[in-house]
């Protein structure tokens, strides 16, 4: 094979690429790669702009890239951009693909940090570049923000996983010089799916910001940490330079001056460099098409003519023919039991960012709205001690008893689990009514066959509301197996023996009573009394009063609300809020603010108390 066809390789592998992108199939075809790996703010962004010589990718801070991006760089006379998903409409201002990677990236995800595995793809020609393939992927995150998820750092490593996983594909680890590479998320995730090196190229940046006397020579010269295509250096803008809208020539040419003057690096100062990296992995890339490309015609040879002679059968058939029929019947009623799966499971392509449903919804069913209402059973302790009494009384009859018996106890429990029906059942009806609104979901595909439509969701609701009955018995047999037998050897119950000597415990040490209830950091916005507006105090929540202090040392009390004849209850937060509400109120309908307060207290309490 010539030099011709050896530049012709890497765009052939992206037009198949296009291919499946376009069709929304892989074929089972493992296509050579290079995967872009590393953590946030690793530097994995500058470098790919470095390559294209301009600011296009989009940035701020926690995490920015959220979709994969494959980028392809095609060498050209001419300069511009074009997306897969706007084909035939060429950017040459590169704000604008800054913009539209954003917007596409907000049309899957939402606007608020949630992740997608649905790729964007990004076609660069310019004169500044070489023919190279790579998939920049999202970074290695480890807090939540916004309302992604808890598991967050489980779903992107699983993301990246379903790149660098595969054969074919080169990884391209990114880690930063001024950390420990040691523990480089992008080196480790790298080695646990190539563990001899093979596939893994290392990239290290900001060579420039380590401490002085300090570098990373060893690594870079492949003794430290060996991979079998070695490590680049490499040198990028810092943020004051992009700020600044620092020319990338002008970046270039000061990443060569550093390592021609670096006394650990000057030595191989003609193997580090952005350009450097850049014909190396075109180089890498175009062997590694080269090496795998037999085993890929072959395969693709494979699945030709598979699908040839499933095309043939077709040929065979007649319209009319029932197997025909049924076959497509088999194959739509399949598609809509992976429809439900997915929208159950929630690992559908497409996510709903405007509202809650399917299994999300049944979570929130499950985990909120079944407490809440458990919650809302406020019980009258006037009232139960009434009740207590008439029971006790009832028991005895005519005889005065010494000792409260068990059945009275009893009496008022099973009284109190009886209240549990009504919400349990409610959570049945709400998760069967969003059964039914998921199938109507997925059956809205099957429109176009209006009696196979009408049958399937006739069908399918059927057998729910079967279901419902017998998840209504369940519960209700729960609850009865509650009832007819009240364990008082649980660890969680108290009993008279533990109610003594707790109290015992109380009466011996007066403190013991003084319980916390809640404490954390506490701002109080708008007081004109307070010079700045605001101010941040840590705040103690107890069964006796409420403090707030300078700090969480809790050495310095700014004020003391004593919590007479007051009462806290929990308000219901927003979903996916962080934040615990609660409310303080007064039983006997009076201020809660004593008047013996300061005015600047009272001031205090008022805006506080107004908040909560």
């Amino acid at each position: 094979m010539g030099n011709r066809g050896m530049e012709e390789l890497i765009p052939l592998v992206n037009r198949l690429q296009d291919v499946f992108s376009a069709i929304g199939q892989s074929c089972d075809l493992d296509l050579p790669q290079i995967a872009v790996v590393g953590g946030q703010s690793a530097g994995k962004s500058s470098v790919l702009e470095n390559f294209v010589g301009r600011d296009f990718l989009p940035r701020g801070s926690g995490i920015v890239t959220r979709r994969p991006l494959v980028l392809q760089l095609i060498s050209s006379t001419s300069e511009h951009a074009e997306f897969l998903h706007c084909k035939g409409k060429r950017f040459t201002d590169f704000d604008d693909v800054r913009q539209e990677i954003k917007a596409e990236t907000d049309r899957v995800t939402g606007t608020n940090k949630g992740i997608s595995s649905i790729p964007i793809n990004l076609c660069i020609c310019s004169q500044n570049v070489l023919n190279l393939t790579l998939i920049d992927l999202p970074g290695i995150t480890k807090v939540p923000v916004g309302d992604q998820p808890p598991d967050i750092e489980y779903q992107i490593r699983d993301m990246i996983m379903q790149f660098i996983c595969r054969e074919n594909c080169l990884i391209l680890a990114v880690t930063p010089a001024n950390v420990n590479l040691a523990n480089s998320d992008a080196l480790k995730l790298a080695k646990d799916v190539d563990p001899q090196g093979h596939r893994t190229i290392g990239v290290i940046t900001k060579l420039d910001l380590m401490d002085k006397g300090t570098d990373v020579r060893d690594v870079l010269e492949n003794r430290l940490l060996p991979l079998r295509r070695g490590y680049v250096g490499v040198v990028n803008r810092s943020q004051k330079d992009i700020e600044g809208k620092k020319d990338i020539s002008a970046a270039l040419a000061a990443e060569r001056r550093f390592f021609k003057s670096h006394p650990a690096y000057r030595h191989m100062a003609d193997c580090m460099g952005t350009l450097y990296l850049q014909r190396l992995l075109n180089q890498q890339l175009t062997n590694h098409i080269r090496d795998t490309l037999p085993a890929l015609r072959s395969r693709l040879q494979g699945q030709l003519l598979a699908l040839d002679k499933e095309a043939e059968e077709y040929k065979c058939l007649n319209a009319d023919d029932p197997s025909r029929k049924n076959k497509a019947l088999i194959k739509l009623i399949h598609h809509f039991g992976l429809d439900f799966e997915k929208r159950i499971k929630g690992s559908g392509d497409q996510v709903d960012t405007v509202e809650l449903s399917g299994g999300a919804k049944i979570n929130r069913i499950f985990h909120e709205r079944l407490p809440l209402e458990l919650v809302k059973m406020e019980f009258d302790e006037k009232e139960i001690r009434r009740e207590i009494g008439y029971a006790i009384k009832n028991i005895h009859g005519i005889r005065t008893g010494l000792f409260t018996p068990d059945m009275a106890f009893e009496a008022i429990v099973k009284k109190q689990i009886v209240k549990l029906k009504g919400p349990c059942l409610k959570c049945v009806d709400m998760v069967i009514q969003e059964l039914i609104n998921t199938v109507q979901q997925c059956t809205n595909k099957l429109k176009p066959f209006p009696k196979l439509w009408e049958e399937t969701e006739r069908i399918v609701t059927t057998h729910i509301r079967e279901r419902e009955s017998q998840a209504k018995d369940q519960v209700l047999l729960s609850l009865e197996i509650q009832l007819s037998y009240i364990n008082t050897n649980h660890e969680d119950f108290i009993g008279f023996a533990n109610a003594q000597q707790k109290s015992s415990q109380t009466s011996k040490n007066p403190s013991a009573g003084k319980q916390v209830i809640r404490k954390g950091w506490l701002t109080i916005n708008n007081i004109s009394l307070i010079k700045g507006g605001a101010k941040e105090y840590w705040f103690m929540l107890t069964t006796e009063s409420l403090s707030w202090f300078k700090d969480d040392e809790e050495k310095e009390k700014k004020c003391m609300l004593p919590l007479d004849n007051l009462k806290v209850r929990d308000i219901e937060k927003g979903f996916l809020s962080s934040k615990h509400v609660f409310a303080i109120f007064n039983t006997e309908q009076r201020s809660v603010i004593p008047p013996t307060h300061t005015s600047e207290e009272r001031t205090l309490f008022q805006r506080m108390f107004f908040q909560l």
